[in-house]
C-alpha cells in the first residue's frame, strides 16, 4: 500500500531535537524522504505496523503530531509537483 507520513515534533525543550532525529531516522528506514517532515513509499501491512510501533516508542504523544495516510493497493491517485524543485522520487521504479 502507498504510505504518506507527516510529522511535527515539538521543539520546546533541549532534548526534543534528539527525538526529532530519531523519528526522522525511523521514517527513513521505511520510506523515501520527500521534504523536511514528509515521507512516502510503499509498505506491506506488517512493515506499516512496525513503522508505527517504532515511532510510537519515540514520540511524545501529548506534544508531537504524526499522521499516516495509507492508500490500499489498487487505489488510483495523482501526485502533482507545482514548483520547479527536483522530484526526489523520480528515480524510484
Amino acid at each position: 500500500m502507498k504510505i504518506i507520513l507527516i510529522y511535527d515534533i515539538s521543539l520546546i525543550e533541549k532534548e526534543d531535537q534528539k527525538r526529532l532525529i530519531k523519528v526522522m531516522k525511523i521514517a527513513r528506514k521505511y520510506l523515501h524522504h520527500i521534504q523536511k517532515s514528509v515521507f512516502e513509499g510503499d509498505l506491506t501491512y506488517g512493515k506499516l505496523k512496525r513503522l508505527e510501533n517504532e515511532i510510537l516508542n519515540v514520540v511524545d504523544k501529548k506534544r508531537d503530531s504524526v499522521i499516516i495516510y495509507a492508500f490500499p493497493d489498487g487505489v488510483n491517485f495523482e501526485r502533482h509537483i507545482l514548483t520547479d524543485v527536483e522530484d526526489l522520487t523520480a528515480n524510484i521504479l
